[in-house]
């Protein structure tokens, strides 16, 4: 009989403890976000760390493929550490089928500022964060497509939007061609260039992309 196998027998809970792991999960809906910002807020190190980048909060949790190779890897035992109620899903229904399909499985569930998620209460918490974390999304959204319809109105009208624009698009932080050009001259790479024009790597390959 092995030393593990012995021990797993007489002792289950100290081999199950000392088999557990810390994983950390992190979403940002863009590329030009970082999740350095939800990595410091929770602090600490992890055994793991799984993270979607530029993937939007309206994916289904087990459709983005960080959250979906992590459903693959944890185990009975492990907690999985976020630092926000949406990170764990789409909206209120999904943030509850994910959290009890990690429950089900013995994974617990910690959200930074709340703590580890359990049953009964703990699910019924989690569920009414997510509802009101759905709700102020859509009141942005709301608030966002009203800006732009004021915005659209007064463009017709004045040539310029009701802050004084001339234009409803995203301002460009550098000519785009004048980035490809420079580029295409020296040869450089996508993080070279954005450090001559002190862009994100995000923005340089967009205005790549567009060439």
């Amino acid at each position: 009989m092995s030393r593990g196998y012995e021990l797993g027998y007489r002792y289950p809970y100290l081999v199950s403890h000392t088999m557990s792991h810390r994983i950390a999960y992190y979403r940002v809906s863009t590329a030009d976000q970082s999740i350095e910002a939800q990595r410091a807020g929770m602090g600490g190190t992890f055994d793991q760390e799984f993270s979607d980048e530029g993937v939007s909060g309206g994916v289904l949790a087990a459709d983005r493929p960080g959250f979906a190779a992590m459903l693959a890897t944890v185990r009975e035992g492990d907690t999985i550490h976020v630092y926000a109620v949406d990170r764990l899903g789409r909206d209120a229904l999904d943030v509850q089928a994910t959290v009890r399909r990690l429950l089900d499985i013995g994974v617990t569930v910690d959200v930074h500022g709340l703590g580890p998620i359990g049953r009964g209460v703990g699910e019924l918490i989690l569920a009414v964060l997510a509802q009101v974390a759905e709700m102020e999304r859509r009141r942005i959204a709301e608030r966002t497509a009203s800006g732009r319809q004021v915005a659209r109105a007064a463009l017709q009208a004045t040539g310029r939007t009701h802050r004084g624009k001339e234009g409803l698009g995203r301002p460009f932080a550098a000519d785009a061609a004048a980035v490809r050009a420079w580029r295409k001259t020296n040869g450089a790479s996508i993080a070279q260039t954005a450090r001559q024009f002190s862009l994100s790597q995000a923005t340089v390959k967009r205005y790549c992309a567009a060439s």
